[in-house]
């Protein structure tokens, strides 16, 4: 069983909108900090926003303003909204759940801005 799953990627024009949904099973999940990595092509992955499992959070300076994190620990599942987006958002974006030791990674999701 894959603890994390992502979804909602997609083409998406510049200045469109999406929401990636990162839903977990098999874990405790309220007990996790969860992270969305992007990797963009011929590029390193990077740390594009992060929430604590007290619900802080924190932005890459690229994406502040325009994404959101959230989770509904109900749901077992962390939310990126993305908004505005720009052609240089366009990366496969993976979620990742942290807890000490235990660190778990989803599948990815491809989100492509284009016009």
């Amino acid at each position: 069983q894959v603890p994390l799953v992502e979804s909602g990627g997609g083409l998406v024009q510049p200045g469109g909108s999406l929401r990636l949904s990162c839903a977990a099973s098999g874990i405790n999940f309220n007990i996790y900090n969860v992270n969305w990595y992007r990797q963009a092509p011929g590029k390193e992955r990077e740390l594009a926003a992060t929430i604590t499992s007290t619900g802080s959070t924190n932005y890459e300076n690229s994406v502040k303003g325009r994404f959101t994190i959230s989770r509904d620990n109900a749901k077992n599942t962390a939310y990126l909204q993305m908004n505005n987006l720009k052609p240089e958002d366009t990366a496969v974006y993976y979620c990742n759940a942290r807890f000490i030791r235990n660190d778990y990674w989803g599948q990815g999701t491809q989100v492509t801005v284009s016009s």
